[in-house]
């Protein structure tokens, strides 16, 4: 059999399981992978911040307990400046007695301060670990 030139060929095809039709299944394997790595960059995210967290508590403590110290020790000092006072109150003395009274209320602002940060952090660790916990 000959084609002329003005015969024309029709195609007719079938419907095939790849063809463009709506099929959940592949859209959930698609899907599925984009979930599971973005689960685990946020678990890595969070291990990571965890950590830097956990350092930075640390560090905060450590700050917050040398303040303390630095506190106990200006208190020691004042305590002592004041026995010198009533013992010998020199224009001299007077001086040094209100520069280090001037330091403690300075040191005592700080240690304020740094205590209010430190609930502060300690605030948003917490809503970390349960964001952790809840799968956020």
């Amino acid at each position: 059999m000959q084609a002329d030139k003005n015969d024309t060929v029709v195609v007719q095809e079938e419907p095939s399981s790849s063809s463009n039709s709506h099929n959940p299944e592949a859209e959930s394997n698609a899907i599925d992978p984009l979930a599971k790595s973005s689960e685990v960059l946020a678990k890595g995210l969070s291990s990571m911040l965890s950590t830097v967290i956990k350092e930075f508590d640390v560090r905060a403590q450590q700050t917050l307990n040398s303040q303390d110290q630095v506190s106990f020790a200006i208190d020691r000092l004042t305590r002592e400046l004041d026995q010198l006072l009533e013992d010998a109150p020199l224009p001299f003395i007077m001086q040094h007695s209100a520069k280090i009274s001037s330091v403690r209320k300075r040191v005592s602002s700080l240690n304020s301060l740094l205590k209010s940060i430190q609930g502060r952090v300690d605030n948003i660790d917490r809503m970390l670990s349960i964001g952790t916990t809840h799968g956020i």
